[in-house]
């Protein structure tokens, strides 16, 4: 039986030493690694702090969920807009709705079934057989000229290498 104080000093064999355990990594890209993730902390808890601040104020935490709603809502609708063109619309709608559930929990609700959603798109989409890509394909490049069509883009386009044909013209802006 071992005395009271030899466990302490000894090290058991299925533990890792304590000079293994250490917080510090050994080679100077990991210490950089480290600092940098030391930083973040350092920021994530600044932001904290002054998100507590602003909490406690009821007039600043109304401005700041006003502020919050407002920018998150503009960036979901550019989102929204962007979806069917080439480019990171989806992306965009993901990004508002996460501003917007920073501070509203019925906007994290709707980012996290919005996101499975997408995601069982997107898997449905990848098993589907080339010639169903082919025709969503389609739909998404009939939906982008339709669009291009009553901005009046293509006319517009088409006046710069001096085409001139009146179908072209947006029924909306011409």
């Amino acid at each position: 039986m071992p005395t009271p104080g030899a466990s302490e000093s000894r090290v058991n064999e299925t533990s890792t030493p304590n000079h293994a355990r250490s917080r510090r990594p050994s080679s100077a890209a990991g210490r950089a690694d480290a600092d940098r993730g030391s930083m973040r902390h350092r920021l994530r808890i600044h932001a904290r702090h002054r998100r507590y601040i602003v909490r406690r104020n009821p007039k600043w935490h109304g401005i700041y969920r006003i502020a919050v709603g407002t920018i998150g809502t503009i960036v979901l609708l550019c989102g929204i807009v962007a979806i069917p063109y080439p480019g990171p619309g989806w992306l965009i709608v993901f990004l508002g709705l996460g501003i917007l559930a920073s501070e509203f929990a019925w906007a994290h609700r709707l980012l996290k079934f919005a996101r499975s959603k997408y995601d069982a798109w997107m898997e449905w989409m990848g098993h589907q057989h080339w010639s169903v890509q082919a025709i969503f394909w389609l739909g998404t490049c009939a939906i982008v000229i339709a669009t291009l069509w009553l901005l009046g883009a293509l006319h517009t386009v088409a006046g710069w290498v001096g085409l001139d044909y009146g179908w072209l013209a947006s029924p909306v802006f011409g």
